[in-house]
């Protein structure tokens, strides 16, 4: 496994503020199915509530019976094999007692697999129906996002609150659209670098990608790139 540069804590505000940022400015801009770029939540925002407790957070087991319980959200660029994304995470052991917690920060997009888009993938059943989804629902139109499955692989590193950091290699399923039959289950696979126990049981969560359209990346650019022009530009009288 390759290597990830040291990642601090602080850089978590540089990573997951524009991730946010991205998304909330994503919601009211996406266009028609895009197959190259995503929004995506791991086990957060609208696809939980506080009774979903056995899909939120996002569990993965090993055979030994411990596991880590995984959230977060952020952007992917399938063409560019480029990824923004942070989150949370705990390790429990068997019984559950907690082990270790902190934040998981994405480093690189080694593959992304699409199964589709799933226009009529909200609200699905058993999912919350707040105001959050129907929110969302009432985007389901050629101008919102698209539910779209896939299998996202991920290199990130695992910063704890107290000890060293390590990489590892986060598998995101989200069973949408045309699922091989090998991938039906949705939920999370985790491979920690230096850890011989795989944590390849998914033991629950719930995941999206939301297809989106180039632009949406940039738009949150747009002021910046508009205030550089406008520094250039000589003042009118």
């Amino acid at each position: 496994m390759s290597r990830l540069k040291p990642f601090p804590v602080p850089a978590i505000v540089g990573i997951a503020l524009p991730c946010l940022a991205i998304l909330l400015c994503a919601l009211p801009l996406a266009a028609q199915y895009n197959d190259n770029h995503f929004l995506f939540l791991l086990a957060s925002g609208f696809l939980c509530d506080p009774g979903a407790a056995s899909v939120c957070p996002a569990t993965a087991k090993s055979n030994q019976g411990d596991s880590y319980e995984m959230s977060g959200a952020g952007t992917l660029e399938a063409q560019s094999n480029s990824v923004r994304a942070a989150g949370t995470y705990t390790h429990r052991s068997p019984s559950g007692n907690v082990l270790e917690t902190g934040v998981w920060l994405a480093g690189e997009l080694v593959s992304f697999n699409s199964y589709g888009a799933a226009p009529n993938a909200l609200p699905r059943q058993g999912w919350p129906s707040g105001p959050a989804v129907f929110a969302l629902k009432r985007l389901q139109m050629p101008s919102g996002p698209v539910p779209t499955g896939g299998l996202a692989v991920l290199r990130i590193r695992l910063v704890p609150l107290q000890g060293p950091s390590r990489n590892a290699v986060l598998q995101v399923n989200c069973a949408l659209g045309d699922v091989p039959r090998e991938r039906s289950v949705e939920g999370i696979r985790l491979s920690i670098e230096g850890n011989a126990n795989d944590f390849s049981e998914e033991a629950g969560g719930r995941m999206m990608f939301l297809s989106t359209r180039p632009e949406v990346s940039a738009a949150v650019k747009a002021p910046r790139q508009e205030t550089t022009q406008n520094a250039d530009q000589p003042a009118k009288n």
